[in-house]
């Protein structure tokens, strides 16, 4: 009789331990570099809230910002090799995948506006792009709008000629090298956690970002003069590992998918007033000079940079250029 309690007590115990498992969350670890306060840490976070609140508890998020978990230069390797789930990169970072495409994007002067920026996402232009990583074994979730580049140095950045010999700060863009060096620049891919010090240190003279980075990051403390030239566009884009993705229960990613649908018009709708808000405190703190073109002076950049056009043909290739020609209507 002994024996047959202690057996039941073991297998009592051993379901009691396999239903504890099953019961436990799938973790989605969700790595990006910038700080919780911009446009992109509000996402990740509000995609958590969603995405946690929908399955029930069924999913957890941890989110690891500012690079607490990987460096841009290591998140994608990261992602693939499934040690990390969610990512949300600028997409520049996807050219040495092989993915050189989404370097269009970094084109100048290619976006008028956040509006124009948004239709191209969420129509065909964002649709081919994602096509592009699934043999790569990424899945595309969303595209992330943090609004359009100004540009820094410890002098007045008004000319084309006001670039000459600057030590330039670039993500990684081809694009973006291609463009500073049209103005006579020197371009240095750095990581983006390293350019505070970089900036600080003179490494580097110069650097451009959005208004919500330049903030949280604090890189007008070390750069005299911004110039609000919004020359360029910053986007995101929420990738996915597809294994692991592919691998959910259908109705745990039906969910998801629904949690990341709200989190990006969450964080696309606070991106411009983040922004306006944070180039605001920027220029409250008078710690640095904030200039704005004339029309006269940008036409003068667009000149100067309009040879990166005929250039970006040869690195992104005609088939993108050619479908972002005719959704935005513009001239390549």
């Amino acid at each position: 009789m002994r024996k047959f309690v202690l057996a039941a007590a073991i297998v009592a115990a051993v379901m009691a331990s396999g239903s504890a498992m099953a019961q436990s969350p799938i973790v989605i670890k969700f790595s990006h570099v910038v700080a919780n306060d911009t446009p992109k840490g509000k996402g990740a976070l509000k995609f958590k809230e969603l995405a946690e609140k929908y399955t029930n508890g069924k999913v957890k998020v941890e989110v690891y910002p500012n690079s607490t978990l990987y460096k841009d230069k290591e998140e994608i390797e990261a992602l693939q090799l499934g040690s990390v789930q969610m990512l949300a990169p600028s997409t520049a970072k996807f050219a040495p995948l092989g993915v050189k495409e989404f370097e269009a994007l970094d084109l100048p002067w290619l976006f008028k506006d956040d509006a124009t920026y948004d239709a191209a996402m969420k129509g065909a232009v964002g649709k081919y792009l994602f096509k592009k990583l699934e043999a790569k074994g990424i899945t595309g979730l969303a595209y992330w709008d943090n609004g359009f580049h100004m540009v820094s140095a410890n002098r007045p950045l008004i000319h084309p000629a006001d670039f000459q010999g600057l030590k330039v700060r670039i993500s990684g863009s081809k694009i973006a090298d291609r463009y500073f060096r049209d103005l006579g620049a020197i371009p240095q891919i750095m990581a983006f956690s390293e350019v505070y010090q970089a900036l600080q240190t003179g490494v580097v003279d110069s650097c451009e970002n959005t208004p919500s980075n330049y903030l949280t990051q604090k890189f007008y403390e070390v750069q005299k003069d911004i110039t609000v030239s919004y020359h360029a566009h910053l986007q995101y884009a929420v990738i996915v590992n597809t294994k692991f993705w592919n691998g959910l229960p259908p109705d745990i990613r039906k969910e998801l998918d629904k949690a990341m649908a709200e989190a990006t018009d969450y964080t696309n709708s606070i991106a411009a007033t983040e922004n306006k808000d944070d180039l605001e405190a920027i220029k409250k703190s008078g710690k640095t000079t904030l200039h704005y073109l004339t029309d006269a002076q940008k036409v003068e950049w667009q000149k100067a940079m309009r040879p990166t056009y005929k250039w970006a043909k040869g690195r992104v290739g005609q088939e993108v250029l050619d479908l972002i020609a005719k959704e935005l209507h513009v001239q390549m």
